[in-house]
């Protein structure tokens, strides 16, 4: 009884703290609660690694595949979808970090580990730029290559960090929507900065020369790797590695039958994989066709940062006002807006808006901060549901294998969508069926409405998972203060006695 009055004062606590007014008192209450090297983790691999450096990686690639390699734009989505398989095998990253500790530690070396992997698509970049200043275009199978490595390079500092936000999810209920949160303005803000200057880059140095800055992450990554706390443990039990693994895989998949389980991964996959993916589409219209605008490359990387504001907006407006909303409620109307905003890409393409008198670059603006904020409004209540569905003592194992079930999702909708631009016949020149595509995906963002049925009704600060998961892991945590050693015996031994 004591121990849950103590509770409520402490999330009470929190919760007034995440309610205040200023942006900087929250920051610092997440350093406090959870330690500042998990939240400059989050800001370097969010914020640098991913948001700024995939900013530069987007624009860079979009311009590499038109200018350079001059593929048609379904067979850029395709290319697209390859180099994200490394996404796909995400679980096997997190069951490494999980179940495999590299000199006592579980989290650290994996951050370092990433670093080579990242480092390479620099040093790659670099060559490239060199090899091509000698010839017209590198081979696309080489290519592809070397995105498709520094594609795995993030997938595993990624993991990594997604593995510290599940296991702090888990200890800190109340803090699971605001450390959403952290990830998402963090990725919003590198975004912003990465986009407002790509066209610059691009422009001045080439797509190929802006794979060489991609290498300046890898730095921050490794700094991490050697700065965020764990606990260390020397004495872990190499000989029992096959058998730890083993029974993870039992432990992912008891978790993953349970119906409070895979109805929202159902729904996670569905709502994904019919928001069809047709950007490659958009951008030869926006840079090629003559009836377009015609958008040079500092416009595209303005319009792309001026877009990362719209995201930033969604993730502050569910911070202080969704955040504690039913799933279920929330995704229906995000859902909704989501399918809407595809509206403006049609009135675009139409050209209706110059009937308006709106020119193109204020439209096409307006167009990519809505659909910027949706996506985001859209995407944070699943990252928070995917955080609550995770057992103790493998929250990076199986985080990891809910977002490769949502990268599945995007891999669905990427191929997808270039399977539709193909069919449409919408190549680097003809795009008289553009209209269509975006028609065709509108209506396909409105039908996971009626799958709304498989997410729970819960609110975000209620638990998801069955309480008979986390029993054995509260008797064992009296015998041992190590807890991140434990959790994965506790819940290992539940599988092994039913």
């Amino acid at each position: 009884m004591v121990e849950q009055e103590e509770g409520g004062i402490e999330n009470e606590t929190k919760r007034r703290c995440c309610e205040g007014p200023s942006p900087i008192q929250w920051f610092r209450m997440l350093c406090r609660e959870m330690h500042w090297s998990f939240v400059l983790g989050v800001v370097v691999v969010y914020g640098i690694s991913q948001g700024f450096g995939g900013a530069l990686y987007r624009v860079g690639t979009e311009y590499y595949m038109k200018d350079v390699q001059k593929v048609q734009p379904s067979q850029a989505q395709f290319y697209q979808g390859i180099t994200s398989i490394p996404w796909l095998v995400k679980p096997l990253w997190g069951l490494l970090t999980d179940v495999l500790p590299l000199f006592g530690y579980r989290r650290r070396p994996y951050f370092i580990l990433a670093v080579i992997d990242l480092f390479t698509l620099g040093c790659i970049g670099v060559i490239a730029m060199l090899v091509l200043s000698f010839h017209e275009k590198l081979h696309i199978a080489l290519a592809i290559l070397a995105l498709t490595v520094g594609s795995a390079g993030v997938a595993v500092a990624d993991v990594t960090i997604d593995a510290c936000v599940a296991q702090n999810s888990i200890t800190h209920h109340s803090l699971a929507a605001d450390m959403q949160s952290l990830c998402a303005l963090s990725s919003s803000i590198g975004a912003l900065l990465g986009f407002s200057i790509s066209g610059i880059f691009v422009h001045l140095i080439g797509p190929k020369g802006v794979y060489g800055l991609l290498a300046i992450p890898s730095g921050l990554v490794f700094l991490i790797g050697t700065l965020i706390r764990e606990p260390h443990s020397p004495n872990f039990a190499y000989t029992q590695v096959n058998q730890k693994f083993i029974d993870a895989g039992k432990s992912m998949w008891t978790t993953l039958k349970c119906p409070d389980v895979w109805r929202p991964c159902l729904y996670m996959y569905s709502s994904l994989a019919l928001s069809l993916n047709i950007l490659d589409g958009m951008f030869y219209w926006y840079t090629d066709s003559k009836g377009g605008p015609s958008f040079s490359q500092e416009s595209v990387g303005y319009i792309f940062s001026i877009g990362s504001v719209g995201s930033i907006l969604g993730a502050v407006l569910y911070q202080y006002v969704l955040k504690d909303h039913p799933f279920r409620d929330l995704l229906f109307w995000t859902q909704l807006l989501y399918g809407l905003s595809g509206m403006l890409d049609l009135m675009l393409v139409l050209r209706l808006n110059l009937r308006f008198g709106i020119p193109d670059y204020f439209f096409v603006v307006i167009d990519e901060s809505v659909s910027q904020m949706t996506a985001r409004l859209k995407w944070m209540p699943l990252l928070v549901l995917s955080s609550k569905l995770c057992p103790p003592g493998i929250e990076g194992t199986f985080f990891a294998l809910l977002m490769s079930i949502d990268n599945v999702g995007l891999l669905s909708a990427t191929w997808g969508g270039g399977a539709l631009l193909h069919v449409l016949k919408v190549t680097r020149t003809q795009f008289d069926n553009l209209w269509l595509a975006i028609l065709i995906r509108n209506v396909l963002r409105l039908t996971p409405l009626c799958l709304l049925f498989l997410v729970p009704r819960v609110d975000p600060n209620s638990s998801i998972l069955p309480t008979e998961i986390f029993s054995t892991k509260e008797d064992t945590e009296i015998e041992t203060p190590e807890a991140e050693n434990i959790e994965l015996v506790s819940l290992v031994s539940r599988v092994d006695g039913r």
